[in-house]
Protein backbone atom coordinates (compact mmCIF):
# COMPACT_ATOMS: atom_id res chain seq x y z
CA UNK A 1 0.00 0.00 0.00
CA UNK A 2 1.11 3.53 -0.70
CA UNK A 3 -0.36 5.01 2.47
CA UNK A 4 0.36 4.10 6.05
CA UNK A 5 -1.19 5.18 9.32
CA UNK A 6 -0.31 8.69 10.30
CA UNK A 7 -1.13 12.29 9.48
CA UNK A 8 2.08 13.62 7.94
CA UNK A 9 4.68 12.77 5.33
CA UNK A 10 6.58 10.63 7.82
CA UNK A 11 3.93 7.97 7.25
CA UNK A 12 5.38 7.46 3.75
CA UNK A 13 8.56 5.50 3.16
CA UNK A 14 11.16 7.04 0.86
CA UNK A 15 10.15 4.42 -1.68
CA UNK A 16 6.52 5.54 -1.58
CA UNK A 17 7.36 9.24 -1.70
CA UNK A 18 9.43 8.85 -4.87
CA UNK A 19 6.79 6.68 -6.52
CA UNK A 20 4.02 9.20 -5.77
CA UNK A 21 6.13 12.02 -7.23
CA UNK A 22 6.90 10.00 -10.39
CA UNK A 23 3.23 9.03 -10.76
CA UNK A 24 2.19 12.68 -10.34
CA UNK A 25 4.64 13.82 -13.02
CA UNK A 26 3.41 11.04 -15.31
CA UNK A 27 -0.26 12.02 -14.90
CA UNK A 28 0.46 15.74 -15.28
CA UNK A 29 2.58 15.24 -18.41
CA UNK A 30 0.03 12.91 -19.98
CA UNK A 31 -3.05 15.04 -19.39
CA UNK A 32 -1.55 18.43 -20.27
CA UNK A 33 -0.27 16.95 -23.54
CA UNK A 34 -3.89 16.74 -24.72
CA UNK A 35 -4.13 20.53 -24.44
CA UNK A 36 -0.63 21.40 -25.66
CA UNK A 37 -1.18 19.35 -28.81
CA UNK A 38 -3.52 22.05 -30.14
CA UNK A 39 -0.46 24.14 -31.01
CA UNK A 40 1.98 23.13 -33.74
CA UNK A 41 5.54 24.22 -32.95
CA UNK A 42 8.76 24.49 -34.95
CA UNK A 43 11.58 22.31 -33.59
CA UNK A 44 14.72 22.76 -35.69
CA UNK A 45 12.64 23.03 -38.85
CA UNK A 46 10.30 20.16 -37.98
CA UNK A 47 6.65 21.00 -37.34
CA UNK A 48 5.23 18.93 -34.49
CA UNK A 49 2.37 19.22 -31.95
CA UNK A 50 3.49 20.90 -28.74
CA UNK A 51 2.09 17.92 -26.84
CA UNK A 52 5.36 16.15 -27.60
CA UNK A 53 6.93 18.23 -24.83
CA UNK A 54 4.83 16.55 -22.17
CA UNK A 55 4.14 13.16 -23.67
CA UNK A 56 7.81 12.26 -24.12
CA UNK A 57 8.22 12.54 -20.36
CA UNK A 58 5.76 9.68 -19.82
CA UNK A 59 8.09 7.13 -21.43
CA UNK A 60 10.94 8.25 -19.18
CA UNK A 61 8.72 7.66 -16.16
CA UNK A 62 7.37 4.23 -17.19
CA UNK A 63 10.81 2.91 -18.11
CA UNK A 64 12.25 4.15 -14.81
CA UNK A 65 9.38 2.67 -12.80
CA UNK A 66 9.72 -0.61 -14.70
CA UNK A 67 13.46 -0.77 -14.05
CA UNK A 68 13.03 -0.02 -10.34
CA UNK A 69 9.75 -1.67 -9.32
CA UNK A 70 9.01 -4.10 -12.13
CA UNK A 71 6.46 -4.76 -14.87
CA UNK A 72 3.36 -4.94 -12.68
CA UNK A 73 3.93 -1.49 -11.17
CA UNK A 74 4.58 -0.01 -14.63
CA UNK A 75 1.34 -1.48 -15.96
CA UNK A 76 -0.49 -0.07 -12.96
CA UNK A 77 0.82 3.40 -13.82
CA UNK A 78 -0.32 3.00 -17.44
CA UNK A 79 -3.84 2.06 -16.31
CA UNK A 80 -3.90 4.96 -13.86
CA UNK A 81 -2.87 7.30 -16.65
CA UNK A 82 -5.71 6.06 -18.85
CA UNK A 83 -8.25 6.70 -16.09
CA UNK A 84 -6.86 10.22 -15.62
CA UNK A 85 -7.01 10.89 -19.37
CA UNK A 86 -10.61 9.71 -19.53
CA UNK A 87 -11.52 11.93 -16.56
CA UNK A 88 -9.94 14.92 -18.31
CA UNK A 89 -12.01 14.12 -21.40
CA UNK A 90 -15.22 14.19 -19.33
CA UNK A 91 -14.30 17.51 -17.70
CA UNK A 92 -13.41 19.11 -21.04
CA UNK A 93 -16.70 18.00 -22.59
CA UNK A 94 -18.63 19.23 -19.56
CA UNK A 95 -16.95 22.64 -19.65
CA UNK A 96 -17.59 23.03 -23.39
CA UNK A 97 -21.31 22.33 -23.21
CA UNK A 98 -21.99 24.04 -19.89
CA UNK A 99 -23.75 27.40 -20.51
CA UNK A 100 -21.37 30.33 -20.15
CA UNK A 101 -21.85 33.33 -17.91
CA UNK A 102 -23.53 36.24 -19.76
CA UNK A 103 -20.63 38.61 -19.02
CA UNK A 104 -17.92 36.20 -20.23
CA UNK A 105 -16.92 37.10 -23.79
CA UNK A 106 -14.17 34.57 -24.46
CA UNK A 107 -16.25 31.53 -25.32
CA UNK A 108 -15.23 31.56 -28.99
CA UNK A 109 -11.53 31.51 -28.07
CA UNK A 110 -12.19 28.77 -25.53
CA UNK A 111 -14.05 26.71 -28.12
CA UNK A 112 -11.25 27.28 -30.64
CA UNK A 113 -8.60 25.92 -28.30
CA UNK A 114 -10.52 23.12 -26.60
CA UNK A 115 -13.17 22.42 -29.23
CA UNK A 116 -10.96 19.94 -31.03
CA UNK A 117 -9.75 18.37 -27.81
CA UNK A 118 -12.39 15.56 -27.77
CA UNK A 119 -11.05 14.18 -31.09
CA UNK A 120 -7.50 14.63 -29.86
CA UNK A 121 -8.25 12.87 -26.58
CA UNK A 122 -9.91 9.96 -28.41
CA UNK A 123 -6.74 9.71 -30.51
CA UNK A 124 -4.77 9.84 -27.29
CA UNK A 125 -6.82 6.97 -25.81
CA UNK A 126 -6.02 4.66 -28.70
CA UNK A 127 -2.38 5.68 -29.17
CA UNK A 128 -1.72 5.75 -25.44
CA UNK A 129 -2.99 2.26 -24.69
CA UNK A 130 -1.21 0.61 -27.60
CA UNK A 131 2.10 2.45 -27.21
CA UNK A 132 2.41 2.44 -23.42
CA UNK A 133 1.52 -1.21 -22.95
CA UNK A 134 3.86 -2.05 -25.83
CA UNK A 135 6.62 -0.05 -24.15
CA UNK A 136 6.19 -1.94 -20.88
CA UNK A 137 6.04 -5.28 -22.71
CA UNK A 138 9.07 -4.51 -24.91
CA UNK A 139 11.13 -3.17 -22.00
CA UNK A 140 10.34 -6.30 -19.99
CA UNK A 141 11.24 -8.58 -22.90
CA UNK A 142 14.53 -6.79 -23.51
CA UNK A 143 15.29 -6.87 -19.80
CA UNK A 144 15.06 -10.67 -19.90
CA UNK A 145 17.00 -10.95 -23.16
CA UNK A 146 19.85 -8.75 -21.92
CA UNK A 147 19.67 -10.22 -18.39
CA UNK A 148 19.07 -6.80 -16.80
CA UNK A 149 22.16 -5.32 -18.48
CA UNK A 150 22.43 -2.46 -21.00
CA UNK A 151 19.74 -0.23 -19.54
CA UNK A 152 20.53 2.47 -22.12
CA UNK A 153 19.87 0.07 -24.99
CA UNK A 154 16.70 -1.37 -23.50
CA UNK A 155 15.33 2.09 -22.75
CA UNK A 156 15.99 3.44 -26.24
CA UNK A 157 14.84 0.41 -28.25
CA UNK A 158 11.55 0.05 -26.37
CA UNK A 159 10.88 3.79 -26.43
CA UNK A 160 11.74 4.38 -30.10
CA UNK A 161 9.47 1.56 -31.31
CA UNK A 162 6.67 2.49 -28.92
CA UNK A 163 6.91 6.14 -29.92
CA UNK A 164 6.53 5.17 -33.58
CA UNK A 165 3.36 3.25 -32.76
CA UNK A 166 2.06 6.14 -30.68
CA UNK A 167 2.90 8.78 -33.27
CA UNK A 168 1.37 6.89 -36.20
CA UNK A 169 -1.88 6.15 -34.38
CA UNK A 170 -2.22 9.58 -32.77
CA UNK A 171 -1.44 11.73 -35.81
CA UNK A 172 -3.66 9.62 -38.07
CA UNK A 173 -6.69 9.73 -35.78
CA UNK A 174 -6.26 13.32 -34.58
CA UNK A 175 -5.30 15.10 -37.79
CA UNK A 176 -6.40 12.98 -40.76
CA UNK A 177 -8.21 15.20 -43.24
CA UNK A 178 -7.04 18.34 -41.45
CA UNK A 179 -3.25 18.38 -41.84
CA UNK A 180 -0.66 16.44 -43.89
CA UNK A 181 -0.17 13.43 -41.62
CA UNK A 182 2.80 11.63 -43.24
CA UNK A 183 5.28 14.52 -42.79
CA UNK A 184 3.93 15.09 -39.28
CA UNK A 185 4.35 11.42 -38.34
CA UNK A 186 7.99 11.22 -39.38
CA UNK A 187 8.83 14.69 -38.08
CA UNK A 188 7.30 13.99 -34.67
CA UNK A 189 8.81 10.51 -34.46
CA UNK A 190 12.26 11.89 -35.33
CA UNK A 191 12.02 14.50 -32.58
CA UNK A 192 10.81 11.85 -30.12
CA UNK A 193 13.78 9.65 -31.00
CA UNK A 194 16.12 12.54 -30.24
CA UNK A 195 14.35 13.12 -26.93
CA UNK A 196 14.56 9.39 -26.13
CA UNK A 197 18.32 9.47 -26.61
CA UNK A 198 18.71 12.65 -24.59
CA UNK A 199 16.58 11.35 -21.71
CA UNK A 200 18.80 8.28 -21.17
CA UNK A 201 20.99 10.02 -18.55
CA UNK A 202 17.81 11.06 -16.72
CA UNK A 203 16.65 7.43 -16.54
CA UNK A 204 20.06 6.38 -15.24
CA UNK A 205 20.01 9.17 -12.66
CA UNK A 206 16.58 8.22 -11.33
CA UNK A 207 17.43 4.53 -11.15
CA UNK A 208 20.76 5.29 -9.45
CA UNK A 209 19.06 7.63 -6.96
CA UNK A 210 16.46 5.05 -6.00
CA UNK A 211 18.79 2.07 -5.74
CA UNK A 212 21.49 3.79 -3.72
CA UNK A 213 19.32 5.57 -1.15
CA UNK A 214 19.31 3.99 2.31
CA UNK A 215 15.89 3.06 3.63
CA UNK A 216 14.40 2.40 0.22
CA UNK A 217 13.16 -1.09 -0.42
CA UNK A 218 13.06 -1.92 -4.12
CA UNK A 219 11.69 -5.01 -5.83
CA UNK A 220 14.64 -5.25 -8.20
CA UNK A 221 18.16 -5.05 -6.81
CA UNK A 222 21.14 -3.27 -8.30
CA UNK A 223 21.51 -3.90 -12.02
CA UNK A 224 24.59 -4.06 -14.17
CA UNK A 225 24.66 -0.73 -16.04
CA UNK A 226 26.94 -2.02 -18.79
Amino acid sequence: MLYRKGSNLNCFTKNEKVFVVLLSIFIASLTISSVLVNKIINVFGFFVPAGILGYSVTFIITDSIHEIWGKERANFVVIGGFIALFFVFLLVMLSIYWPKAPFWDHDSAYQLILGSTPRIIIASFVAYLFSQFHDVWAFHLLKRIFKKKHLWLRNNISTVISQFIDTTLFITIAFYGVMPIIPMIFAQWFIKCIIAILDTPIVYLMVWYMRDKPGISIVEKKPDFK
